[in-house]
């Protein structure tokens, strides 16, 4: 069973023979349904040889919380990517033990299907635009406000824009004030992504795929033709795979 703790929702994914057979993603403000979720996903697997809990997250002062349920659901402990799990490929940005361990296991998940050099899109809370080389080393990124946030702060710091949903726009420009903030958001995050595919691709000296995920990937990119794919579960894979990844070569 691997977790996935981000900003806005706690990811549980269940794998049995390397394959993906339950997802199921909670708010994190529904903290009480934790463990009942939890225990669901683990009878998947608790009947299995040697199953076990990997976790990975960007959210700090849920670290325990999760542990706690997890506790409570299964009676089993949490195996943390980056403090329990190896990172399952090599980090070349300044200071790696800072780099958000979310952005390098999408990274990791995308590069050992794809094989070459990719991007991966993570449309979240925020929005971040990582890359790694045909060595599969994650070389960095770029860290963005998320669809929703854009929204909020649009409707939040001014005096009179109304709060919006994200929406695919209609039309080539709004033509009311609640579709021209779509227009705004929608197309600003897209042109942000491709210019920085396109910088990417510069240093790289080739065209790298681009791989989306997230919670707004499909809003924001669907039927998009500079997206190779959008995996909604690209996290929950780069999770497994570090935990495989660090028990073949710890041989444990």
């Amino acid at each position: 069973m691997v977790l996935n703790v981000g900003n806005s929702r706690l990811g549980i994914g269940v794998f049995a023979a390397g394959n993906l057979e339950y997802v199921n993603r909670i708010p994190l403000g529904s903290r009480a349904d934790w463990p009942g979720r939890l225990e669901e996903a683990w009878s998947r697997v608790k009947g299995r040889e040697n199953p076990a809990i990997a976790a990975a997250g960007v959210n700090p002062p849920l670290v325990e919380p999760v542990e706690h349920a997890v506790m409570l659901a299964t009676g089993q402990k949490v195996e943390w990517v980056g403090r329990d799990l190896d990172l399952p490929i090599k980090v070349l940005t300044q200071q790696p033990e800072e780099t958000g361990v979310d952005r390098v296991l999408n990274v990791a998940a995308a590069f050992e299907q794809m094989q070459k050099a990719c991007v991966v899109v993570d449309a979240g809370t925020a929005i971040t635009v990582n890359v790694c080389n045909d060595r599969g080393e994650f070389l960095g990124g770029a860290i963005a406000p998320g669809a929703g946030m854009m929204l909020d702060a649009l409707h939040e710091r001014t005096a009179r824009l109304p709060r919006v949903d994200l929406a695919t726009p209609a039309g080539a420009f709004g033509t009311s004030t609640a579709e021209s903030i779509r227009q705004g958001v929608y197309h600003g995050i897209r042109g942000m992504v491709k210019e920085l595919v396109e910088n990417y691709a510069t240093e790289l000296g080739n065209w790298p795929e681009l791989i989306a995920t997230g919670g707004d990937a499909a809003k924001l990119f669907e039927g998009w033709e500079l997206v190779h794919a959008i995996a909604p579960d690209l996290t929950l894979y780069g999770i497994a795979l570090a935990y495989a990844e660090h028990h073949i070569k710890h041989r444990t």
